[in-house]
């Protein structure tokens, strides 16, 4: 009679077990150990794929030893601010950053940030006068404005206008944020720098003043004063950024001498100012400084009655074209591609409250396939364009 073990489990049955077991054993290590690594894949894939924006950024930065922040033709605060930020988080991985531009500084309050933020930008004409290889576009997404600008590719691109331009390794664009400068203050937030008193130097992981106050007024600049275009970000952003900002530099930036040219321009658009229910267009004829446009685009929509203009003038050959809307019927960037979708090599685009575009006034004459088309004809397009009928 077989014996039983306390609990009345046989001893055959226990041996039986224990055999299974040892028989088992190494397919049950092997699974247990496949499953541990593949545990620990997924804890490394979701580490990644949270890690913050910034720290990608950062890391690829790091891993190169020098750039160029490329801003757009004619930069504004927010593109100066922006590669501001680019190149303080790349020195701060001991890359090397060159901050360049296309076109011309012109405006009388891009000029003030330049010179009261003491920044120090290098004009690029040509894709070889590019510092490095290796490039940031910053408040653009496609390379543009220079000779050889196709041959360019970006490796990051850090935006938030609407385009179909990325980079090869790192592409951050969010239409619906207000400033890209809002987009690299948050680069900082999320990487855990602090601000400092405006009177003190910065340390490492430290935000310099002049970088703040930069931020803070690209942000500003962009978003009307935080008053129109804003994301809550834009608040989010201001409110991490206020404790660092000198608020004498703030002041000169936003309250520079104005060129007696822009108040010319500015009258002009008014006095020969069209308007048709509540859309308006000037053209203000030629002009030596082209930023003078846009302010006179903004002056006008200012009048009473009027929800969208269109302001033009010409420079160096070239109609410059400058719309603001204040209408919820009215997308400035499309109305303004809309309306010069038909002629040769213009260029148009922006958002919905702005936007701009450029005709070369051989190709308003009639040079290339199209018979060309005149100022009136092309000021009827406009106003057709902002009644959304073409």
């Amino acid at each position: 009679m077989p014996l039983a073990a306390a609990g009345g489990v046989g001893l055959g049955a226990a041996v039986d077990t224990t055999a299974a077991f040892a028989l088992d054993g190494p397919s049950l290590v092997a699974a247990a150990v496949a499953a541990l690594i593949a545990l620990v894949v997924v804890a490394w894939l979701v580490a990644r794929f949270r890690r913050p924006t910034g720290a990608k950024l950062e890391r690829l930065l790091a891993a190169r030893d020098e750039v160029s922040v490329l801003m757009h033709p004619n930069p504004d605060p927010d593109a100066m601010a922006s590669a501001m930020a680019v190149r303080t988080l790349a020195e701060s991985a001991d890359t090397d950053a060159t901050m360049q531009y296309t076109g011309q500084i012109r405006h009388q309050e891009n000029r003030a940030f330049e010179t009261v933020l003491d920044l120090e930008f290098e004009r690029v004409e040509d894709a070889s006068e590019l510092t490095a290889k290796e490039v940031v576009l910053v408040d653009h997404n496609t390379p543009r404005g220079f000779s050889g600008a196709d041959s360019v590719d970006p490796f990051a691109v850090v935006d938030h206008h609407p385009g179909e331009g990325t980079g090869s390794e790192f592409t951050d664009v969010r239409t619906d944020t207000g400033a890209c400068a809002t987009i690299c203050a948050e680069y900082f937030q999320t990487l855990g720098w602090d601000t400092i008193d405006p009177d003190d130097e910065a340390g490492p992981e430290q935000l310099p003043t002049d970088l703040a106050t930069g931020l803070i007024y690209g942000i500003q600049s962009d978003t009307k004063h935080l008053t129109k275009g804003c994301s809550a970000d834009e608040f989010s952003a201001a409110g991490y950024l206020y404790e660092g900002v000198d608020e004498d530099m703030l002041d000169r930036i936003a309250n520079p001498e104005v060129d007696a040219e822009v108040l010319e321009v500015k009258a002009r658009a008014i006095t020969n100012r069209e308007v048709r229910n509540a859309f308006a267009f000037a053209n203000v004829g030629e002009v030596n400084n082209a930023d003078a446009i846009p302010q006179a685009a903004d002056e006008l929509l200012r009048l009473e009655g009027v929800t969208a203009v269109v302001v033009a003038g010409e420079k160096d050959g070239t109609v410059h074209l400058s719309g603001r809307s204040r209408d919820d019927r009215v997308h400035m960037g499309k109305t303004l591609r809309a309306a010069v979708d038909d002629i040769p090599m213009a260029e148009a685009g922006g958002h919905a409250r702005m936007g701009g575009g450029q005709i070369s006034l051989d190709h308003m004459e009639g040079l290339g396939p199209s018979t060309g088309i005149t100022m009136p004809e092309l000021t009827d397009r406009l106003f057709d364009a902002m009644s959304g009928d073409i």
